[in-house]
């Protein structure tokens, strides 16, 4: 029997993702979102959604470009405080000790030490409610060395990205391996 919880953003697990703009000055920004995901294959796409009263949000919305950089879990305690502080009051790469990187390909800053990085132009805000959802082309993504697989592409447990439980606010790691994707379900097809 199952309990209902009521209408809720309970959906397990949501991604860590920094989002990287610069303000209208030029000072780099950085923000700890997790209501974002991928949305679009072609073209390759990615949306987040934040809200209006962020110090993100406005810059994001003047710059239309915005970095996704995807920390690893032995960051956990930066990209929490990139969640915690304002950047209207805060340089919070100054603070954390993180370093801004400025894009080749968008108006916008990602974070050095975290190993993956996607590149995105805004091309489509909608108003929802609460949020604003921006979508972004994916215009590249740039990774460490350290985490490329033999065959060129990151391996989940070399980039070692977390999660977000949002209703407890808890942080979880990515955990073991799972049948091949595309692959286990065939089992099923003589049946």
């Amino acid at each position: 029997m199952k309990k209902s919880l009521g209408a809720r953003p309970l959906a397990f697990t949501t991604p860590v993702w920094v989002i990287g703009t610069y303000d209208e000055a030029g000072k780099p920004n950085a923000m700890t979102a997790s209501w974002a995901g991928i949305c679009c294959s072609r073209p390759p796409c990615v949306t987040v959604s934040l809200r209006k009263a962020t110090y993100t949000h406005g810059c994001l919305s003047h710059r239309r470009a915005f970095t996704v950089s995807v920390p690893s879990q032995s960051y956990v305690k930066e990209v929490d405080f990139l969640g915690l502080a304002s950047g209207r009051k805060t340089d919070k790469f100054a603070v954390t000790g993180l370093t801004p990187v400025r894009s080749d390909l968008v108006d916008a800053p990602y974070v050095a030490e975290f190993p993956l990085v996607l590149e995105c132009k805004l091309i489509q805000t909608h108003e929802i409610g609460l949020h604003t959802q921006f979508i972004g082309e994916i215009l590249d993504v740039k990774a460490d060395e350290s985490v490329l697989s033999s065959d060129g592409l990151p391996e989940v447990e070399k980039v070692a990205p977390f999660t977000y439980g949002p209703e407890l606010k808890l942080y979880h790691g990515v955990g073991e391996k799972l049948p091949k994707a595309f692959s286990v379900g065939h089992e099923y097809d003589d049946r």
